[in-house]
């Protein structure tokens, strides 16, 4: 297991119950290099979204564990933020939360010519997301070729 992975599945352990204590979802954590800057990101959620000031709650809790801890050997910026309305299907729950909704794909190879699509989400398993189109027509994707998985953002 690499350490990025290590370092976000040690966040996720160790922030939930403070996701939790405030009744947040917790949606991802990724710890990603920008430029020369590490970033470790907590992204949250609740029912109506998430305001700056949860955001601020959830920092400030959480930065005293992030000393005491000390598992991250590199410097890095901590932030918590809302997933926004852009954010891709990643975890299970994701996944079951958008079904019967309408999603944007993006394909790494075309099929049938094109590598966007826009659906409605039907059915998916560990292989495969099903997608329904316009008069009935429905279309199977491979998950290794998804580059990308959202919902789609319509005006």
């Amino acid at each position: 297991m690499g350490r990025k992975i290590s370092y976000e599945e040690k966040t996720e352990q160790l922030i939930q119950p403070f996701i939790d204590a405030h009744h947040f979802e917790l949606v991802d954590v990724e710890y990603v290099k920008e430029g020369s800057d590490w970033y470790l990101r907590v992204y949250i959620d609740k029912e109506g979204g998430i305001t700056v000031d949860d955001c601020e709650v959830i920092s400030r809790e959480f930065n005293e564990v992030l000393d005491k801890e000390n598992y991250i050997p590199d410097q890095y910026i901590f932030e918590v933020s809302s997933p926004g309305l852009l954010r891709p299907l990643k975890k299970e729950k994701d996944y079951q939360r958008s079904i019967g909704k309408l999603i944007d794909i993006k394909l790494y190879r075309a099929e049938d010519k094109q590598k966007e699509f826009t659906g409605v989400l039907k059915a998916y398993d560990e292989k495969t997301v099903t997608l329904a189109f316009e008069k009935d027509e429905e279309k199977t994707f491979e998950r290794a070729n998804l580059a990308m998985i959202r919902l789609a953002f319509c005006d």
